[in-house]
């Protein structure tokens, strides 16, 4: 494991299992929220996110986290491993509810952009992290194992959790 992708639905927990990784690994931590977000929630334009995950890959030893279909073929090509954070809804809808909840009361800048979420517009809005999650949950279930088992991803190692506990105990078991 030395080019490791951790995936899974918004609030399952990637971006912080990704930095375990990484620090424990001692890799290189890639969080692509914060190469695809710009201040103002405006989102990059694709050929400067696509550069800018070509840029953050350079190295042979990384963690990177999330779900961009955009760049998905730059990373996996890269990638030798991906972790599936396969987490019940019921879960995943919980830990998204705290985050907001905690960014909001601490007004933590996300990703050094400025960007902060609101209970208002991240709960309650169109552009609600709680739809988000509900409207992708179902569809990463199923595209995940079929993107598996295309022919230019079989060099890929998948490691598939569907507890936190689970993966706690691997985490604490490697190195």
């Amino acid at each position: 494991m030395d080019r490791i992708v951790v995936i899974g639905t918004s609030g399952s927990g990637k971006t912080t299992l990704a930095q375990q990784l990484a620090n424990k690994l001692n890799f290189k931590h890639v969080e692509l929220d914060a190469l695809h977000w710009e201040p103002n929630w405006q989102m990059a334009e694709l050929d400067v996110f696509r550069e800018r995950v070509i840029n953050a890959l350079m190295s042979d030893q990384w963690v990177v986290d999330g779900n961009y279909s955009k760049v998905r073929p730059i990373i996996w090509k890269r990638a030798d491993t991906i972790i599936w954070l396969d987490y019940p809804l019921y879960l995943i809808l919980w830990r998204m509810s705290k985050r907001v909840i905690r960014r909001t009361l601490t007004r933590e800048n996300l990703w050094g952009t400025g960007n902060r979420e609101t209970l208002w517009k991240h709960l309650f809005t169109r552009d609600s992290l709680i739809l988000w999650v509900l409207q992708t949950y179902r569809r990463r279930k199923r595209d995940y194992p079929l993107l598996f088992q295309q022919p230019e991803y079989a060099h890929l190692q998948i490691i598939h959790f569907r507890s936190p506990r689970k993966v706690n105990k691997w985490v604490s078991g490697l190195g």
